[in-house]
């Protein structure tokens, strides 16, 4: 294994990783909701009186957070090399396992570890696995 020194940027990611622990707590604390993008954006979709109004304010925050690095000129575009029928499979999966699991891997991994959840520890342990057979597969079985 090597490590990609180039885009390694590990300030980045701890501000990031601090920024999204932060909102979770404010959250759960202001409005004891968890933060769980799959729940979040499933629950502003059934557009309950009084719900709506927080959920719409963090998905346009979500939406909106990369336009926002890029105007900063602190933003790299991602390069994706999948086909866009591959990304419609791909997240109709993600969807798919986020009913299955009963929660997304934020929900799971940053709300559910951070409140000592067992059913959270599992869960994440298993997007962990399914991820590293999923690439372990990708690189060196198929291609």
């Amino acid at each position: 294994m090597t490590i990609d020194w180039v885009h390694f940027t590990p300030g980045s990611a701890l501000l990031g990783g601090l920024a999204i622990g932060a909102a979770a707590a404010a959250l759960i604390l202001g409005a004891g909701r968890i933060m769980g993008a799959a729940g979040i954006l499933g629950g502003a979709l059934s557009l309950k009186p009084g719900d709506t109004g927080w959920r719409l304010a963090l998905i346009a925050g979500l939406v909106l957070a990369p336009s926002v690095m890029t105007l900063l000129g602190d933003a790299d575009r991602p390069r994706i090399e999948a086909s866009w029928p591959l990304l419609v499979i791909g997240g109709l999966l993600v969807g798919f396992g986020t009913r299955l699991g009963s929660g997304c891997t934020s929900g799971h991994g940053v709300c559910g570890l951070s409140r000592l959840s067992l059913r959270s520890f599992v869960a994440t342990g298993l997007f962990m696995l399914a991820g590293f057979a999923t690439v372990f597969v990708a690189r060196h079985v198929i291609g």
